[in-house]
């Protein structure tokens, strides 16, 4: 369907919305949302996780993948966020319009179970950093169910906003993690010579760090989420229906982008630091990684000494009550929107009966594979790497979805955009291979 000649004469022009109506000073605050949510999610359990893993693995050696990954991330959630202003709909809409329904099934299949592994490996860490702060008197699967249905409770009794106004203010815990990489007083002088000159290793237990580092980053539910998310603070702001006539405006767009840039450079300064405190606190040359959370924890010891535990244990949990949540709404998103259901997180579950089934049905899955008694720090590791092994397929089909005329009119991405997303495409899909071939040739 191509673009309305009244869409082509208004496009930019739309009403002031009540951040351009505010004063100048809390305007590039009130402005900031879906880009901030999103990059602090993006820092959940099985982000400090990974981090903490490859930090105490590899050392220094990991240092270049934050520094990396910052604009590729960066361009691919402005990809997904413009994709979503323009069309005034979520990917998994916008993907049908343009792709077979059999090849956008089997991406949002891959995303469901994708997401349902990382819920489940989140819901398993807030039980273990619960039991560093209560004593081994509660068993950590007690602490999962309380978790699930606090957060269940949450999304069909209030709404994400009440959750994420409650929670996102505990992820400044975060913040001990650069305090801590300091105390440890590292090698200044190598930290910086493998964070700009790194010596890349061709061992399969690298590879899949780099794998599981890239695909805890840029992540599936990410892209859905700040869709959803975008169009969610359109119909908010009463704009859904202008969007879908006339597009994005000039000044949407502005504040997307700003909103993007500082989510997600907080969101790598956060994980470049935790890679950082975990080489310092936890690295040994003959070490095997980090096998517990209360290994994990020693990263902070530098910096919180006998609080270290409680200080990761309050960050695992507030950051595990934000993603959980994002990680299922994302999943129901995807679907609803391929399935042409009803349903957004302000919605009631009577309403949007499909939506919040979905909600439940992968909190419930998540809820059960704890009963499987995983390794947590094991499962965070290998949920980013299964997040590194799907995301190419998506990107790739998101990548072209942005170049299409027919959708996106004059919001096409640009050569520079289509670039930088092209090559986290690329460079993703080519670390999967990487790690496959090195699984038969070992």
């Amino acid at each position: 369907m191509g673009i309305t000649a009244g869409r082509k004469a208004k496009r930019g022009k739309s009403k002031a919305t009540p951040i351009e109506a505010a004063s100048k000073p809390w305007r590039w605050v009130r402005m900031l949302g879906p880009g901030l949510i999103t990059g602090a999610s993006d820092n959940d359990p099985s982000g400090i996780g990974t981090f903490t893993q490859i930090g105490s693995q590899f050392a220094y050696g990991g240092l270049w993948l934050p520094i990396l990954t910052t604009p590729l991330m960066i361009a691919v959630q402005e990809l997904c966020a413009r994709i979503a202003l323009e069309t005034g709909r979520g990917l998994g809409r916008s993907l049908r319009r343009k792709y077979p329904d059999a090849l956008v099934g089997v991406a949002i299949a891959a995303l469901l179970g994708a997401n349902t592994l990382n819920l489940g490996a989140d819901l398993g860490a807030i039980g273990a950093a619960g039991q560093l702060l209560v004593g081994r008197w509660v068993p950590s699967l007690v602490l999962v169910i309380v978790a699930s249905l606090i957060i269940l409770g949450l999304q069909l009794l209030g709404s994400y906003s009440l959750i994420s106004s409650v929670f996102k203010w505990l992820t400044v815990t975060l913040f001990v993690y650069i305090l801590a990489a300091f105390m440890t007083h590292p090698n200044w002088r190598d930290a910086v010579t493998q964070t700009f000159a790194p010596h890349i290793q061709l061992a399969p237990a690298y590879i899949a760090a780099v794998v599981a580092g890239l695909g805890t980053t840029i992540s599936p539910y990410l892209f859905f989420w700040q869709a959803s998310s975008e169009v969610d603070r359109l119909r908010d702001r009463r704009m859904l229906q202008q969007a879908w006539q006339f597009g994005a405006s000039n000044r949407q767009l502005k504040e997307m982008r700003v909103d993007v840039v500082v989510g997600m450079v907080f969101s790598q300064i956060v994980a470049y630091f935790i890679v950082l405190a975990a080489a310092g606190a936890l690295y040994h040359p003959h070490g095997g990684g980090v096998q517990s959370a209360a290994q994990a924890a020693a990263a902070l010891k530098p910096a919180a000494g006998p609080f270290a535990s409680v200080i990761f244990s309050v960050g695992i949990m507030a950051t595990g009550f934000l993603a959980v949540p994002i990680l299922s709404g994302s999943a129901a998103y995807a679907v609803k929107e391929f399935r042409h259901w009803r349903g957004n997180m302000q919605a009631k579950p009577g309403v949007a009966p499909y939506f919040y089934a979905v909600i439940v049905a992968a909190t419930a899955v998540g809820v059960g594979m704890n009963f499987l008694h995983f390794d947590t720090v094991r499962a965070l590791y290998v949920t980013a790497i299964v997040n590194g092994l799907v995301s190419p397929l998506l990107l790739a089909m998101i990548l072209f979805l942005g170049r299409d005329k027919e959708i996106m009119g004059k919001r096409v991405s640009s050569r520079l955009s289509f670039v930088v997303s092209g090559f986290a495409t690329l460079l993703m899909a080519a670390a999967a291979a990487a790690l496959l071939l090195t699984q038969f040739v070992h």
